[in-house]
């Protein structure tokens, strides 16, 4: 059987994809830290996350708590911040200072945000008194919130505070900050900060959504980026050698049917974790998935619409079955990195999927070559069978 001309080589395509596909920052524990001006603290804390540190003094007689916050951003232009939330352990509902360089004169100046939700993050004042805010540029391209604190008599009382740290990107129109990662370190930037004992202790949270966020993962590269292209790889290749008929086809419909139900559980987990997350929307992620459940559910009735081989419109299903398969594989791969660039894995596990699909392309490609060189095997032979009919000749 020779391979359909209607249908481009999936060698092709994997190059394709695979052309898509495919400054040392030094940072000092707290301790030896200095400011421009020598303050100094009674406490400093290595915070577990986001390469970023705490210098702290607590006056139990007056509730002041004074505070160095050094913190890196995500990019040269963005903000570091360092936040109490007097309710909840997230960054909803938190009283933060942050802090940014001024896109104007360049100096590093601190800000207020009372962050109510997501969906706006602009300078308010905060519900407890905050006085003494300044902020200075480091060397090493960290930046230092400094300002002391009315702890309100509620978290006096009890000598816990709830602190929340983030870094992010940028700085919009009007102060409006711009969205920082969801990554592993962002998530777990929170904890429980002990007044009178100097130690921070850090919540389970961002490590229960962290959880979940790598089962959607897991469940996505495995059914839309791993097996839907094998089933692809089965379907147009091992049919052309005669003798895997028709184990080629239950092969093919193995692996398409269980990436599907994977799929369906992947797609279901991140509807999960949208809810979860208000004001947090990965846009072309969210639009490409919704796209590949759609495709998927349509290419799955295949099964049960699939003519004779000989019907009229079996040319028909072919166009409909392999268009939609090929775009299915497409998006797919394409989704997945998009999500590992949302998560941001170890490093390990976007080069263990790039493997995989530079080992599925591999494959595609030899086969591809085997694939024609049986075909025209095939021709040849059939060219050169003599002819059994009778002789025209008189």
């Amino acid at each position: 059987m020779a391979p359909s001309s209607s249908r481009p080589p999936l060698a092709v395509i994997w190059l394709w994809l695979l052309a898509i596909v495919i400054s040392p920052v030094v940072s000092f524990t707290c301790s030896s830290q200095k400011f421009n001006k020598n303050q100094i603290y009674s406490n400093c804390l290595d915070l577990p996350s986001l390469s970023s540190y705490l210098h702290f003094s607590y006056d139990s007689a007056n509730t002041t708590l004074s505070i160095a916050f050094v913190a890196t951003p995500s990019k040269s232009t963005g903000w570091i911040a360092w936040a109490i939330n007097p309710k909840s352990t997230g960054m909803v509902g938190s009283q933060s200072l942050v802090a940014y360089k001024n896109s104007s004169t360049g100096t590093v100046q601190v800000y207020t945000y009372d962050v109510a939700s997501y969906g706006s993050i602009v300078p308010k004042d905060l519900s407890f008194e905050v006085w003494d805010k300044t902020a200075e540029s480091r060397s090493d391209g960290s930046l230092a919130i400094f300002a002391k604190i009315k702890v309100p008599a509620a978290l006096a009382a009890s000598g816990k505070i709830n602190q929340v740290w983030q870094v992010g990107p940028g700085v919009g129109a009007g102060g409006m900050l711009e969205k920082h990662n969801f990554a592993a370190a962002n998530l777990q930037a929170k904890g429980t900060l002990d007044l009178k004992s100097g130690q921070s202790t850090t919540g389970s949270g961002g490590k229960d959504k962290l959880k979940k966020k790598n089962i959607h993962g897991i469940l996505n590269a495995v059914s839309w980026g791993i097996l839907f292209p094998l089933g692809a790889i089965i379907a147009r290749y091992i049919r052309t050698f005669e003798s895997a008929d028709p184990a080629w086809f239950y092969l093919h419909v193995f692996c398409q049917v269980s990436a599907y139900a994977i799929g369906v559980a992947g797609w279901g987990t991140g509807l999960k974790l949208g809810s979860e997350s208000p004001g947090i929307t990965y846009s072309s992620h969210r639009n490409i998935g919704i796209a590949l459940f759609a495709l998927a559910t349509v290419q799955i009735f295949a099964l049960f619409i699939r003519p004779k081989k000989d019907h009229k419109y079996r040319f028909y299903w072919n166009i409909y079955h392999h268009s939609f398969g090929y775009t299915i594989v497409i998006l797919g791969i394409v989704n997945v990195f998009k999500g590992l660039n949302i998560l941001s894995p170890q490093h390990k596990w976007r080069t263990a999927y790039t493997v995989v699909i530079v080992a599925l392309g591999g494959i595609s490609l030899l086969l591809e070559v085997i694939t024609w060189i049986v075909v025209l095997k095939r021709k040849s032979k059939k060219s050169t069978k003599p002819y059994d009919g009778f002789s025209n000749g008189n």
